[in-house]
């Protein structure tokens, strides 16, 4: 087991990676509060993983309370957020009291939206599934739902106590969830970290098959560079936003498609490939390196064209992004490989992208 820890002075937890976390008793042991533990996680993955979670914290003491969620991002809304709550007040659940997010991007959002909002804040462990997840979204503490008119734009910033990254747990994931997972660790050799893209270039295929040493550098080099990014900008107000980086067109894609039509990493995936290009008309990127991160996407098995829409309507979708100021969306670029800035963009060109992109 490697241990990482996210530097938040009271708030710092530990991430945990390794294999047979799930059930591994002294991490539970000091990972939870005293009282019930209520484990938040869909019709997919429960049946997986929510008896050897049970059996563990349930030695130790703690009565385990299950609540159950369909499968899938278009159910990442407040209709199925309050399935949560409803299970939370039927328990007379305390703040004292435990969430376990055990599943995907979609159960840790919603889990860590509840456990933010119920009774103003209660303890939080993330247990991701997903690669997606594990690199991810279960770091950093960003929580949120979705909205018809945009990704993510309403929920909370709530750290956890505790994540654990288990490695055996995706060995159960298709490989079309691993792909999408494999989005997110490409973007942290684009925005943050070149040597870290040499060496997924070298150990792309090495991953497609799961190879657990290759698994265990990805994930691991992955967390510590979000970690590092989160402990100095918690609440991005400057630098966390460029782990945004193809976002702003990914999550446009999702919207217009549809939520979970194509999966949030397919969607990044794709965004990624948009922003290297503009990337390269702003001066950032030399033809050489946009072709590289286009064919370690396409290695990766992701999409690297977006569907055939008018630039206008993903302008339109995009003007909800989150990292807007004063009506105008702040993409994230790479002045370099491994260096990533957010920055304004004329309409003008980003429609000359977007076409390019499509056609």
């Amino acid at each position: 087991m490697k241990t990482l820890h996210v530097a938040l002075d009271s708030r710092s937890y530990p991430i945990w990676i390794g294999s047979g976390l799930i059930d591994h008793s002294q991490c539970w042991r000091e990972a939870l509060s005293p009282g019930r533990v209520v484990i938040v996680t869909n019709e997919t993955v429960g049946p997986l993983y929510t008896a050897a979670i049970r059996d563990t914290v349930e030695s130790l003491g703690h009565p385990v309370i299950c609540i159950d969620l369909p499968d899938g991002e278009q159910f990442k809304d407040w209709v199925h957020l309050n399935l949560i709550f409803d299970g939370l007040m039927a328990n007379r659940i305390e703040r004292g009291e435990t969430i376990v997010a055990l599943g995907g991007g979609v159960v840790g959002d919603m889990a860590g939206f509840a456990a933010a909002s119920y009774q103003r804040g209660m303890r939080l462990i993330q247990v991701p599934t997903t690669l997606l997840a594990q690199v991810d979204s279960s770091v950093g503490g960003k929580t949120a739902i979705n909205h018809p008119l945009g990704k993510n734009m309403i929920g909370a910033f709530y750290q956890p106590s505790a994540v654990f990254c288990d490695l055996d747990v995706l060995g159960t994931l298709p490989a079309r969830e691993f792909s999408a997972g494999l989005a997110e660790v490409i973007k942290y050799g684009c925005i943050l970290d070149a040597e870290f893209f040499n060496w997924l270039e070298t150990n792309i295929e090495a991953l497609l098959r799961r190879d657990r040493n290759a698994l265990t550098e990805a994930v691991y080099r992955s967390c510590e560079l979000k970690a590092q990014v989160v402990a100095a900008d918690e609440r991005e107000t400057d630098r966390r936003a460029i782990l945004n980086f193809g976002h702003t067109f990914g999550h446009a894609i999702e919207a217009g498609l549809g939520y979970g039509k194509w999966l949030h990493g397919e969607a990044v995936g794709c965004g990624m490939v948009i922003a290297a290009n503009l990337s390269k008309e702003l001066g950032g990127l030399s033809s050489e390196m946009v072709s590289r991160i286009v064919a370690l996407i396409e290695r990766a098995a992701l999409p690297i064209r977006p569907p055939r829409w008018p630039a206008k309507d993903y302008l339109e979708w995009m003007s909800h992004d989150k990292k807007s100021k004063s009506g105008k969306v702040r993409y994230v670029v790479l002045r370099s490989m491994g260096s990533a800035q957010t920055q304004i963009v004329d309409d003008g060109l980003i429609s000359k992208v977007l076409e390019k992109a499509i056609a």
